[in-house]
């Protein structure tokens, strides 16, 4: 039940209230001066405070705005005899959430107290799903040891604190992964690891929705601009303003929209369809895609203007087979989630288990880890996940005269690192060091591909 405080100088009244109060199994204190109202509250935080206006040492306007100094301020009634219009704005710009008039009824009171209550829980309730976003989102979601792992938190951290002395936006980020590599994570952990973590955060996939309707999405529209524009509606830009806006699969916005896009990023304006008037925004762009926007450029399906716009700031995230060593921390990680969410109890790995992971390739990188996982999990009838409760397929063995097979040194001859090593230059030498050909051939992508060169210091 809560705890409610009665700052009330007739000393009947207030004793009728707190008692009707504890009757409804609520805990109340009586306090019959203004200031030592306001100390009572510091003791107690209580959840609700029933106030008069007129009270010895400070009137109820004081008390309130004292109160809503508070880190966590309680929900706020006022009651008077001396009931007006300009009274009752007053004490609604001061923080109460409603104004009662004397003789006021135990019922009406109660009802008050109840819908104070009520939005003090939504508030606490919305503030631990913000604060369970916020951790979940954090550097600290971004699971790995790896060196990759390790060098990409450092870069977020890094990006994400640049931010411009005149309060506009900030550079956008680019973020380049393949499917299920978590760049919406890395999008999040970039938003909340700077100083607009405070600031909303606004997703949206530019492949969900199709260019006649993203558009309205991400620049909104006023009343009447078209057909079925019946209300004015703000835009995702607008929404993400002082904040963050993500552009999930960035590489299928259409060019039309792409050019309005830049004007954004431009000029720090954003026109609604329909509108006559732009209106100044301070967001951060972070863009995400699988795609090779350099490939997008050459095909005409991206604007190059906006390619080197979108890269001030660059990530590019290692897939989940060339980290191995994270798919351990990984693996305890979602099963500490999914124990959590289907009380499963203390959910392990056999070590058999774990080496069937660490020996597949994770085509679907992480988000295919956990889905498998997931799936061990709600099958299995134990805490212990044997191999054959992940049901991955069997590795597929290299075709006798492969390439690959034929030119692969002798066991224990050459560490994993330098076998990389040694394909990357011989593909790199083939294609006479030309990287976008390089990647074709060895079937990843050009960004991809200078992240490992990169890695193991090759140059031409």
């Amino acid at each position: 039940m809560a705890c409610l405080l009665i700052i009330e100088d007739e000393e009947i009244l207030a004793k009728n209230i707190a008692r009707h109060f504890e009757k409804l199994g609520h805990t109340a204190e009586v306090v019959h001066d203004g200031v030592l109202g306001v100390a009572a509250a510091e003791r107690l935080q209580p959840d609700v405070v029933i106030v008069d206006f007129q009270l010895p040492g400070m009137d109820g306007l004081e008390v309130i705005r004292a109160l809503r100094r508070f880190d966590d301020p309680p929900r706020i009634v006022m009651v008077t005899g001396l009931a007006s219009v300009a009274l009752a704005v007053d004490a609604m710009k001061a923080g109460s959430m409603d104004l009662l008039t004397k003789p006021v009824t135990l019922g009406s009171l109660r009802d008050a107290v109840d819908r104070a209550l009520a939005e003090r829980g939504e508030r606490r309730a919305l503030e631990i799903y913000r604060q369970r976003d916020a951790r979940e989102a954090s550097l600290d979601a971004l699971v790995g040891e790896s060196p990759a792992i390790q060098g990409l938190r450092e870069m977020v951290r890094s990006f994400a604190s640049v931010e411009p002395t005149d309060h506009t936006p900030a550079a956008p980020i680019l973020i380049f992964g393949e499917t299920g590599t978590g760049k919406e994570l890395v999008a999040r952990a970039c938003h909340q690891a700077g100083p607009r973590a405070k600031g909303p955060f606004v997703e949206v996939n530019c492949a969900a929705l199709p260019a006649h309707l993203i558009e309205g999405e991400l620049f909104g529209h006023e009343k009447g601009a078209f057909t079925d524009a019946h209300t004015r509606k703000t835009g995702l830009i607008e929404a993400a303003d002082g904040g963050t806006l993500l552009l999930d699969e960035i590489g299928e916005l259409d060019l039309a929209l792409q050019a309005k896009l830049l004007r954004v990023l431009e000029n720090l304006r954003v026109r609604r369809v329909g509108a006559l008037q732009e209106r100044q925004v301070n967001v951060r762009i972070v863009a995400a895609t699988n795609r090779d926007l350099d490939e997008l450029v050459r095909a005409g399906k991206f604007r190059s203007d906006l390619m080197y716009r979108l890269k001030v700031f660059q990530i590019t995230i290692a897939p989940l087979r060339e980290r191995p060593g994270d798919i351990p921390l990984l693996a305890r990680h979602f099963l500490g989630q999914l124990a959590q969410r289907y009380a499963r109890g203390d959910l392990r790995l056999e070590h058999d288990a774990l080496a069937a992971l660490q020996a597949h390739d994770w085509p679907g990188n992480v988000r295919e880890l956990r889905n498998v996982l997931e799936r061990a999990a709600l099958l299995q009838r134990t805490p212990v996940i044997r191999a054959s409760d992940l049901m991955l397929p069997a590795p597929v063995a290299a075709a006798p005269g492969a390439p690959h097979a034929a030119a692969a040194p002798a066991a224990g001859s050459l560490s994993l690192e330098a076998v990389e090593r040694e394909h990357l230059v011989r593909a790199l030498e083939a294609c006479r060091w030309n990287v976008s050909q390089a990647a074709r051939k060895l079937s990843i992508s050009r960004d991809t591909l200078r992240y490992r060169m990169e890695r193991h210091g090759l140059q031409r």
